[in-house]
């Protein structure tokens, strides 16, 4: 099959990649010719790169590259099966895209969108065969990241469905199906990571360096939540959270936190500018944290709850199964353990009562616990 990629970012070419790996002929496609030029370029070092290593020959190098396509016109789309889409964050970008590729295929093309917080169902509200929409969501960088959602609209065939994902397992990546709601699974539960870090952080109980700290010592987390909105980016991780909180029709929840924002309009955007909530700078001294176990579990239990409570509640929405979601997060974003799982270890019983504390210590609705934990700990059951 034929699969066409629209946008040559690192996205965008990441998922060419992938696909011709696996063997597609694959056609890459931006308006942009120098993104085009340098998609072609970067290419041509990650293959050089993976021969040097001896983890690629000469020959598949030679054929990966043989195989793709590089170009800025969109008829070049012509005869794909898939074509997947890895542009800006803009419905009326999208929607206008997506018109114009409906009328160059045939009317069997599934059409995909790489979004990471748009609805699909919008996105193919403009289409004239709106069955064919689909998300499929990878995870940067494309090549390696083993988790893509797969989120079916309200539109969506289950044809189209099944048909997408079974493509995709082929490519050797690990699938989770989402529902089409906001962030759909990862980027849903994993909101309270960086919300309740910044949250403790903004109550004086301690500093970045500290809560960091906690999170990747005590809790064996791979990044601290202040290291990873650094290395994303406090413009790009703060425009998620607002997209999100918007889209939730304001869910206390998901209520974006002034000193992301500050750090953000400062121009703190983390390693690309060279300051974030650390200081990237070539002479700059790292921070030393409180090392205090008392103090850093009390973090951990706080951040856990929270992101348990999350996880639960998109199990109580159907967003997907107790499965799906501890893989998405363990895939996704490297978490040390599925959060049901997690649950299920720490005692339903007890992250409940976490909640409870915390929801009579605020009186806010943002520590609601979810009421698929109480339903579970009132039966006496576990997720798994």
């Amino acid at each position: 099959m034929k699969v066409g990629v629209l946008g040559a970012g690192t996205m965008g070419a990441g998922i060419a990649q992938v696909a011709a790996q696996s063997g597609h002929e694959v056609v890459l496609v931006d308006v942009n010719e120098k993104a085009i030029i340098s998609a072609k370029e970067k290419l041509n070092k990650i293959i050089d790169r993976l021969i040097e290593k001896g983890k690629w020959t000469q020959d598949f190098g030679d054929d990966l590259l043989g195989r793709i396509k590089f170009s800025t016109e969109m008829q070049d789309f012509s005869g794909s099966g898939m074509i997947i889409e890895a542009i800006v964050e803009n419905v009326e970008v999208k929607h206008a895209v997506f018109s114009k590729m409906e009328a160059i295929v045939d009317k069997h093309c599934i059409l995909a969108s790489n979004t990471s917080s748009l609805s699909i169902a919008s996105i193919g509200s403009v289409l004239k065969n709106p069955e064919r929409i689909i998300g499929i969501h990878f995870f940067n960088p494309a090549p390696l990241m083993p988790l893509v959602e797969i989120i079916p609209a309200v539109q969506t065939s289950e044809k189209v469905a099944k048909e997408a994902r079974e493509m995709v397992d082929s490519w050797g990546k690990v699938t989770v199906l989402a529902k089409d709601t906001p962030g759909f699974i990862v980027n849903r539960v994993a909101r309270p990571f960086y919300g309740e870090a910044l949250r403790i952080y903004e109550e004086g109980v301690a500093d970045f360096a500290t809560i960091d700290w906690a999170m990747t010592e005590l809790g064996k987390f791979r990044m601290g939540p202040f290291t990873l909105m650094d290395y994303i980016g406090n413009d790009v991780n703060y425009t998620v959270t607002e997209t999100v909180f918007a889209a939730f029709y304001y869910d206390p929840r998901f209520k974006p936190s002034f000193t992301q924002k500050r750090h953000s309009e400062a121009g703190f955007y983390g390693r690309k500018s060279g300051r974030g909530f650390f200081d990237y700078s070539e002479n700059a001294i790292a921070v030393e944290p409180n090392k205090d176990e008392v103090l850093g579990n009390k973090i951990l239990k706080r951040i856990l709850a929270m992101l348990i409570n999350e996880a639960a509640d998109a199990v109580f929405l159907n967003v997907a199964t107790n499965e799906d979601i501890d893989l998405a997060m363990t895939k996704g974003v490297n978490y040390p353990k599925g959060l049901l799982k997690w649950a299920d270890e720490i005692g339903i019983e007890n992250v409940l009562n976490d909640l409870q504390e915390l929801f009579n210590e605020y009186g806010e609705d943002r520590y609601r616990p979810s009421p698929l934990l109480k339903k579970m700990v009132r039966e006496n059951k576990s997720f798994f």
